[in-house]
């Protein structure tokens, strides 16, 4: 076996692994119970499975053509960079238009610093 051949493999278990995680997140996305942790589990692992899918088809092409494709280091670049922002700008879409928690998801800190909706500040008690 040359050394090739294994930089393909090796390429070849990448790709396989980001089609496992990639299936993990739809996984994810049909289990969690609102639209916060759904995101969540899209935007940490589907990211994750994208870039390795992509660098694995730069690792083959890389060795079996001998050239470096720019467009998938542009793809990687552009997913890297756009999936969380995007992702984070949906869930504060959607907090801001009022989608409720899901239950058991702890106390919301942000309410009252958006909304106003602020609890008394406690009073000194005078001696």
């Amino acid at each position: 076996m040359s050394v090739s051949q294994i930089i393909e493999w090796f390429s070849v278990i990448i790709i396989f692994v980001g089609s496992i995680i990639s299936v993990i997140s739809a996984f994810g996305m049909l289990r969690f119970p609102d639209v916060y942790t759904r995101a969540h589990a899209v935007a940490k692992s589907a990211t994750l499975a994208v870039l390795s899918c992509l660098v694995g088809s730069f690792i083959y092409i890389w060795v079996q053509d001998g050239y470096i494709s720019v467009r998938l280091l542009l793809g990687i670049l552009f997913v890297f960079i756009t999936s969380p922002v995007s992702t984070h700008l949906v869930i504060r879409a959607a907090y801001r238009s009022g989608v409720p928690l899901a239950e058991g998801s702890g106390e919301d800190e942000l309410k009252p610093v958006l909304f106003g909706e602020k609890e008394p500040l406690p009073t000194k008690q005078s001696e």
